[in-house]
This record gives structure tokens, sequence and C-alpha cells, in this order.
């Protein structure tokens, strides 16, 4: 047997299996329990528009500010961390190792909790600031990794040349490296943005007020008072509706830069 026609007969075995698992699935679960529970009509409907204007709005807004905030303080510890200088090397790479091997919730709990406590401080925003604050944190560790990744890719040569035209370092960075070393980055930047789109359901920990809460939040208060599940399905679709562009995306991007290459 040939290698091809082996190989089309693996395939074709394994979609037969796949598709026998899922009607196995569809036909032997109980829909008469499931659809009252997950997919009730009535408990989808009272969700709206708050579902959307409210707690899905408070998402995305928590992440553009997380995002933006970790592009931000990741860019300035990535230069660090490229610099000459040895102290601020030592720093950088100190934050990036601490932050990177703590779990978010924890740096999150402490911002919302043990900081206010132990310095007096009163975050901007309240807990719900607070919360962002250690999201921004722990998101710009690994955006400074990325960036630091995406600038060393960029070739010596093009640093070289702006050089010998006159060029300073900093703009020579500014203008000729950073353009260059974002275009790198774009695909592994816009997967952040969706894992930090994930981690707003953190900001749990540092407690909302009514007219703060995003999607898992509300999803979690609306199961409570309807003893439902629906609210928890309704919130997954709508972190899809949001999601899943963005990882199309990302795939297209890393396709274009293959084909680039």
């Amino acid at each position: 047997m040939k290698r091809s026609t082996r190989r089309h007969l693996v395939q074709g075995v394994l979609y037969v299996v796949f598709i026998a698992v899922v009607l196995f699935v569809v036909l032997s679960a109980d829909w008469g329990r499931i659809q009252p529970y997950f997919f009730n009509l009535d408990v989808a409907a009272s969700l709206f528009p708050e579902i959307v204007l409210t707690a899905a709005k408070n998402t995305v807004i928590y992440t553009l500010i997380a995002f933006v905030g970790g592009v931000l303080l990741g860019l300035l510890l990535a230069l660090m961390k490229l610099s000459p200088v040895l102290p601020y090397r030592w720093l950088a790479t100190g934050y990036i190792e601490l932050f990177r091997g703590l779990p978010a919730l924890l740096v999150i709990f402490g911002f919302a909790y043990a900081l206010p406590i132990a310095l007096s401080w009163q975050p901007p925003g309240g807990s719900t600031g607070a919360g962002l604050i250690g999201l921004i944190i722990v998101s710009s560790a690994y955006i400074a990794e990325t960036i630091r990744a995406g600038i060393e890719a960029v070739p010596k040569g093009q640093m070289e040349a702006a050089r010998s035209l006159g060029l300073t370092p900093l703009w020579t960075m500014i203008t000729v490296i950073l353009p260059q070393a974002f275009r790198i980055i774009t695909p592994p930047l816009t997967n952040e943005l969706v894992i930090i789109i994930k981690d707003t359901s953190l900001l749990f920990i540092a407690g909302m007020a009514l007219g703060d809460r995003e999607l898992t939040v509300f999803a979690r208060d609306g199961l409570t008072s309807t003893a439902n599940a629906t609210p928890l399905v309704i919130a997954a679709l709508l972190y899809l509706v949001i999601t899943l562009p963005l990882t199309q995306l990302v795939a297209k991007l890393e396709r274009h830069n293959k084909r680039g290459r």
C-alpha cells in the first residue's frame, strides 16, 4: 500500500471515529434535563441587555486597559533588559522572572487587599482599579519578553546602517528597530491580548460593584440568583464572540509572516 493511500485511510478512520463519538454523545445525552438547566430561553432573555451593555463592555474596557498598560510597561522593561547598564538589566530581569513565576490571581489579590492594608494606600479606581494594576503588572512581564525577543530578531545590520546615517541610538531604536520588532511580534502580542481577555475573569477576587462587573462575575451572579447554568453558557458564548476573531487574526498574521520569510 502506498504511503499516501495509507495516510488517507488513517485520516478516514479518524473522521469516522470522531463522528461516531459525537453521535454517541448527542444521542445518549438526556436533553430533557440538559435543556432547561443550560439552555433556558427565559433565563437567557432576562440577562439582556445588561450582559452586553455592562458585563461584555466592562470586559473589553478592562482588557484594553490591561493590554495597553502591559505593552507600555513591557516595552520599558524590554529596553532595560537590553540596556548596557548592568543595574537596569538586573532590575528588569528580576521583575520579569518574579511576576512570570507568580500566579496572576495571587498578584491581583495582593494589590487589591494586602498593599492597601499594609501601606494605607487607596488604589485609583477602587478595588477594580487595584485588580487592573495587578493584571498590568503580570501581563507586562510576559509582554516584555515578547518585545525583547522581537528587538533581538531584527538584523543587527539595521542598527549599524541607521547609525552610519548619523541617527542616535535612541532615535534608531524608535524609528528603525521598534517598528520592525513590533511587526515581528504582532502574532504573539495578539495572542497575549486573548489571554488578557480571559484573565479579566480573575478580577472577581478584588470585589466589584454592580456596574463594574465583567462577564464572569455577571454570569456567577446570574447563576446564583436563578439557580440555573444558562448565564454561564451565555457568558461563554460572548467570550467566544470576543476571542475567536482575535485567534483567527493570530493565525492569519502567522501565515502572512511565514509567506514574508
